[in-house]
């Protein structure tokens, strides 16, 4: 449709609404730009994996089970990985194998770059991790697997990473109020890298986070599975921080916390044909907590099946934070069974004391949710719980039908404003009224997980 027709369509709508303040004709330019960002341009086409059992194609193989690796689930295998990773990283074009059929036990450990050429990880088997906490490395408590300054590389196969995390979550916190709070290891890191890409992996059990992009640029994920119990606690499914130009699609998330968290720093995420559940839905931030900055542009979510999490599609932020988050569309959205199918909250407390009300807050604007239906299991299927004095503006709703089984459903605003055109249900009429802000809140209306790029829990 012509960009100069739909700008022109949104501002009458604007006109006949008679929304005021901060709703202008450029901020629905910028809302008309995201509804036509393309998110086709970079997709990758699914193929088979290559299983690799022979040198081909000028490629240089190398084993794993030639530097040592047992292979048997109970041996110690980190010192054949790490010969393995030396030799593989200093050899042009080569590929580092885990082979298949087989569990390797692998303990902490960081496999650093740059490497020469372009380095295939090929992960066939399985990769078991000690599955006991008292005995992990202080010196990497908060990484497993953690991949550093690579270029152009490509994990790949048919295999699994597995966290063996079971003992970790019963010695958190959030299980049990008597146990100290700390954070534990995120199963898969990739950092400070560029042209990465991540193909058909499966990650599951993690002792916190299954699978972190930090500091990266140029990245695409596409046909992962990640798998945990929904009560296993902060095990975020994909978490993106500092990050520029991520593609995650094709993928199906289930854990204990948010399907995809994405932090500070981060701009240009694009996430496609998603199947999140169970968890706490597919979100942005937390942002802004300790008073810091917190800034996110330019996501959108095209194509999502949400089912039985605790949230749909969120934006959470602390007060006292600053910064913004801005240019987001959620889009083509089914819910069924979501708890808070739609939510703003930027009253979020994650802590286990009262937070402090202040006045400062991570400003959100320019965010639109575009059809969006199925069920809710609350009965406020959207709510705007936004700041009094950093309110939430630009927000639009288009086609969004939302049903509770055995009840109606309703909005709740604080501090919004933005319009609804098309089928709205629940309706979003108090976006557009200036008495919006009757409902004082005194406390956060979601208590449940976490914050920094390594989680740490509180």
């Amino acid at each position: 449709m012509d960009k100069f027709f739909l700008v022109s369509l949104f501002c009458l709508l604007i006109a006949a609404h008679g929304v005021t303040g901060t709703l202008t004709c450029d901020n629905i330019a910028m809302l008309d730009e995201l509804a036509n960002m393309d998110t086709e341009e970079n997709e990758i086409e699914l193929s088979d994996i290559p299983s690799w059992t022979s040198e081909r194609g000028g490629k240089v193989l190398v084993n794993v089970d030639s530097f040592g690796a047992a292979g048997d689930g109970e041996s110690d295998d980190t010192e054949a990985f790490r010969k393995a990773w030396n030799v593989s990283c200093s050899t042009p074009n080569s590929v580092f194998l885990v082979p298949q059929g087989r569990r390797y036990l692998v303990n902490a450990t960081k496999f650093i770059g740059p490497c020469k050429g372009t380095l295939i990880i090929q992960i066939d088997g399985t990769i078991v991790a000690p599955d006991e906490p008292k005995n992990w490395d202080s010196k990497l408590a908060r990484v497993w697997l953690d991949f550093s300054k690579l270029e152009k590389s490509v994990f790949q196969g048919a295999g699994v990473i597995d966290g063996s995390g079971k003992k970790w979550w019963e010695a958190s916190c959030k299980k049990n109020k008597s146990n100290p709070c700390k954070g534990a290891p995120t199963a898969l890191t990739i950092d400070s890298s560029s042209g990465i890409k991540v193909k058909g992996l499966t990650i599951q059990h993690s002792q916190q986070i299954h699978f972190t992009i930090s500091r990266c640029n140029s990245v695409r994920i596409y046909g992962v599975k990640v798998s945990s119990p929904d009560d296993s606690p902060n095990t975020d499914g994909i978490h993106i921080s500092e990050s520029t130009n991520v593609i995650i699609q094709d993928s199906k998330i289930g854990a204990g916390d948010d399907c995809i968290s994405i932090v500070n720093a981060s701009s240009n995420i694009k996430m496609k044909r998603i199947f999140c559940g169970p968890g706490h839905g597919i979100s942005i931030g937390s942002l802004g907590k300790d008073n810091s900055t917190g800034i996110v542009t330019k996501v959108i979510l095209d194509t999502a099946v949400i089912k039985d999490t605790t949230n749909g599609v969120r934006i959470k932020t602390w007060q006292g934070g600053s910064g913004y988050v801005r240019g987001v569309r959620f889009q083509n959205v089914k819910m069924e069974n979501a708890s808070n199918p739609i939510i703003i909250d930027q009253f979020y407390c994650d802590s286990p004391t009262t937070c402090q009300n202040q006045t400062s807050a991570v400003e959100i604007s320019e965010i639109m949710y575009q059809n969006i239906s199925g069920t809710t299991r609350s009965a406020k299927a959207i709510q705007f719980a936004c700041s009094d004095t950093v309110p939430c503006s630009s927000l639009v709703l288009s086609n969004v039908d939302l049903e509770k089984q055995d009840g109606t459903v309703e909005t709740y605003c604080h501090s919004a404003q933005g319009f609804g055109y098309g089928v709205v249900h629940p309706s979003a009429d108090c976006l557009n009224s200036s008495d919006n802000t009757s409902e004082v809140i005194t406390e956060p209306i979601t208590v449940e997980e976490e914050e920094d790029t390594h989680h740490t829990e509180l």
